[in-house]
Formats: structure tokens, sequence, C-alpha cells
């Protein structure tokens, strides 16, 4: 016990200032790659990797085998060749969010706070009518990513978003009703688009059956993008909203008016700073040529 209190102190001794944030820059990449992996495959395929690498390294360290310890030495380099590729998916999705993180919100975007708000009413009022009667719904409302490559695989409509239009939508054997309706704040871009299901574990582990198909696009195009997906089980009459591959369920017309509300809210105080910031460059620019 002596000798490990002895070691610890003479660790801690050698420590500076640069040592500990070089510590706490591995400890954050390690706790990002770890955030972006909860609930999906991948956190299992993560395991499944460290308990392989903890058996390798005991089975190497506590018995003399040295063909075995050859073939772990050659083998190596080449499983860690195969991780970027067995990750893909979650490397893309860290990209994008990095990469979505310093972009500007186009200009479709910046839409008025009339709007916005008309459009979120007319939702929920769609979303509370379509619960009553459990017809099944998916409303995709477009945020700062382009989801033009599903908008491609649904019927363009370019129709202002009216919570009469979407009960014609989502109307049972009715020709749009089995897909999902992007908007794009103020109108419905298309219906009938088809979207990408989650790959993440959320839904397996639910005690709960109800959530089907709907619910695995909303979390898919909820991971895939910062769209906002309103689900309404059509088994249920349930509303779900999804978003960053996180999903709330159980809501009511108020709480998701309030929630729908808030994330539009954070987004127009994002278009006001970059705006300002915008306004000045030119500014910044003249000031330091002169």
């Amino acid at each position: 016990m002596t000798e490990i209190l002895n070691d610890i102190l003479f660790i801690f001794q050698r420590l500076d200032w640069l040592s500990v944030v070089d510590i706490l820059l591995v400890t954050l990449i390690f706790y990002a790659l770890l955030y972006l992996m909860r609930d999906t495959q991948a956190m299992v395929l993560l395991r499944g990797i460290i308990f392989l690498i903890v058996l390798l390294a005991l089975l190497t360290s506590l018995v003399e085998l040295p063909a075995f310890s050859w073939l772990v030495r050659t083998t190596l380099p080449a499983l860690l060749l195969a991780i970027p590729v067995i990750f893909a998916p979650e490397i893309r999705r860290a990209l994008e969010r990095i990469g979505r993180a310093g972009t500007f919100m186009p200009a479709s975007a910046k839409t008025s706070e009339t709007a916005t708000r008309d459009t979120i009413h007319a939702v929920v009022s769609a979303a509370a009518r379509l619960s009553a009667r459990q017809h099944g719904a998916l409303i995709i409302l477009q945020r700062l990513d382009n989801l033009d490559e599903y908008v491609q695989t649904g019927v363009l409509m370019q129709a202002r978003v009216t919570p009469e239009l979407l009960l014609q939508v989502f109307y049972p054997n009715t020709p749009l009703h089995d897909g999902a309706v992007i908007i794009s704040i103020p109108v419905i871009t298309a219906a009938a688009c088809v979207l990408p299901l989650s790959a993440s574990g959320i839904l397996a582990r639910s005690p709960e059956r109800q959530m089907g198909l709907r619910h695995r696009a909303a979390l898919g195009i909820s991971e895939a993008s910062d769209a906002i997906a309103v689900v309404v089980s059509e088994e249920t009459g349930s509303i779900s909203i999804a978003h960053a591959g996180r999903m709330i369920r159980r809501l009511d017309s108020d709480r998701l008016e309030n929630i729908l509300m808030a994330f539009y809210q954070s987004t127009s105080a994002n278009i006001r700073s970059r705006d300002l910031f915008a306004r000045m460059l030119p500014f910044l620019g003249s000031h330091k040529e002169n």
C-alpha cells in the first residue's frame, strides 16, 4: 500500500499544467465519442471490442504464449484499420454535427415569427385531431439541414400548411397517407416521402410495442438531420416528437406546441446572432484596413 501511494505521489509531482490540459483533451474526446454512440448499435460493438482487447491483453501478459502473442501483434493493426469501417455511420453523423455547428442559416429558413407561429399552430391542431381519430401521421419540420433527397422520394405539393390539408393527407387509404409530410415553414413541400429508419436500440428496448415504422422513421430522420418529427400513433393515438435521436412520448396539444415553439425560438435567436455577426463583418474589414 505504501508503494502504491508513493507511485501516485510521484505521478502527481511530475504533472504540470500542460499535462493536465493533455489529459483533459483526451478525456473530452473519449467522452464525446461515447456520447455520440449512446443508444446505438455501435455501443454494443464497442463493448465487444473492449472486451476482446482486455481478454487478449490478459492472455498475452499472464501466460507465456509466444505463437499466440505473435498472432495478436500481427492482426492488431488490421483490426485498428477496420474500426473506421465498422463505425462509419457514427463517424459520418459526428462530422455532420460538427459541420452543422459552423454553418449559417439559409435564406429560405429565415421566415417570419408570424409564419412560424401559424405553421406550428396548424401542425398542433392537426396532430390533436388526428390523435382523437387514431389516424397515423408523420410530420417533419425542416430546420437548418436540407431535406431535398427525402423530398424527391415523395409527391411535391408546395401548399400552405393548414390543419384541414394535413387531415386530408393522412386520411386512411388515401394516396398520400402512407409516408411522411415534409414542411419547410410556411409550406408543405412534399407528402408520401420515404425516410431512413433508425438504427438505434431505443425502440427495441421499449417495454411497449405500439411504436412501429413511423416511430423508427421519425427517429431515423432526427438522427440524420436536425429536423423535428411529429408522430401520431395509429394504434393508440399517442402523439410523440423526435429530435436528435431522442423521442418524447404521450404529449398533449399544449405541451407539443410549447416544445415546437421552444425549438424555433432558439433557432430564431441563432439567426439574429448570426445576422448581427454578418452585418459586423464589413465594418470589421474596413476598420482593419484603416
